[in-house]
């Protein structure tokens, strides 16, 4: 019998890894680590980067999301908010007051357009398992696993932890695509049960760091020697924006530090595109850099070379 067709986790005693709030599962993911994934998206994230290309993930909270190309301008939903949130627009598109709406969501099964939306779901240990679980078969074709994303994931570090161990038990590799701004016990306790680590780095300078990003780097360098000293595997990966990052000066500090961990550590590049834009408006965020253009191919190619040249292996994802 496959045992993991029967496994179910005890419920932890600790109310933080027995639950998380998760806005997405998804499954046969190709870039969230070696294999075939099934990726966990949590919310929540101390980062406020401009290019994010989930902007629902940001808050920790549930949130109404309104796709506002779908609405019939019928105004259901309206008579169906308890919290009195809604209302119309002087088009007749929906409006939410954030301050009212508590997200209880007894506005979207009245939708029948789809246009509303409620990012999040409280989901137990033993459900996440569940999910992943049933994709063991391509896991074990692909060496692939479980990736925790987001957000950031370990924000929910107790659950993660515990969601881990249970996957170790099924015979599930784990991965954690993190930003590093983590508290560094959490981040130990983590690195502990994780087979695979994807570890953002997005600028040398603090200061531009913080610009963009809305913090500082200084713990996130920190956690990335940590990281070197204690991951099974590491690949640090590079949001490459046009204009912020793809600079000679960073290029090169980008390289000397990851050389100077100790290890043969690669880089990926991720280039800039625009594909969540739309999603900012669902959730009444701006999108601050709408005229950003994404690189081009050898824009992109001048930028691997570049650190190739400089003595770290660089692939494009």
């Amino acid at each position: 019998m496959d045992e993991s067709a029967v496994f179910k986790p005890e419920a932890p005693a600790d109310a933080e890894a027995a639950s998380a709030t998760v806005f997405n599962i998804q499954t046969l993911c190709l870039h969230d680590g070696p294999g075939l994934r099934t990726t966990v998206f949590f919310k929540g994230c101390p980062l406020r980067c401009r290019w994010c290309s989930n902007p629902e993930s940001i808050s920790p909270n549930l949130e109404l999301g309104v796709i506002r190309a779908r609405c019939n301008k019928c105004g259901k939903c309206l008579a169906a908010c308890p919290q009195e949130a809604l209302s119309l627009d002087t088009e007749g598109l929906i409006t939410v007051d954030r301050a009212k709406c508590d997200a209880c969501g007894k506005c979207v099964p009245v939708c029948y357009q789809e246009a509303l939306t409620v990012y999040g779901k409280g989901m137990t240990l033993a459900e996440v398992v569940d999910k992943v679980r049933r994709d063991k078969m391509f896991f074990d074709g692909s060496g692939g696993g479980v990736t925790v994303s987001g957000g950031e994931p370990l924000i929910h570090a107790p659950f993660v932890v515990a969601l881990f161990e249970a996957c170790h038990v099924l015979g599930i590799q784990t991965c954690i695509q993190t930003t590093g701004h983590i508290r560094q016990a959490e981040l130990e306790k983590v690195l502990s049960v994780t087979d695979y680590v994807l570890y953002d780095l997005k600028h040398m300078d603090s200061d531009l760091h913080r610009e963009f990003t809305g913090q500082p780097n200084e713990l996130i360098l920190t956690n990335a020697k940590l990281t070197a000293s204690k991951a099974k595997e590491l690949l640090f990966r590079i949001p490459l924006i046009p204009g912020f990052n793809d600079t000679l000066s960073n290029i090169t500090a980008t390289a000397l530090f990851v050389r100077s961990l100790g290890r043969d550590l690669a880089v990926q590049l991720l280039p800039y595109h625009r594909l969540g834009m739309g999603k900012y408006d669902n959730v009444d965020r701006p999108y601050l850099i709408k005229d950003l253009k994404s690189p081009s191919p050898e824009e992109v190619e001048a930028v691997r070379q570049r650190y190739e040249e400089l003595g770290v292996s660089c692939s494009v994802s």
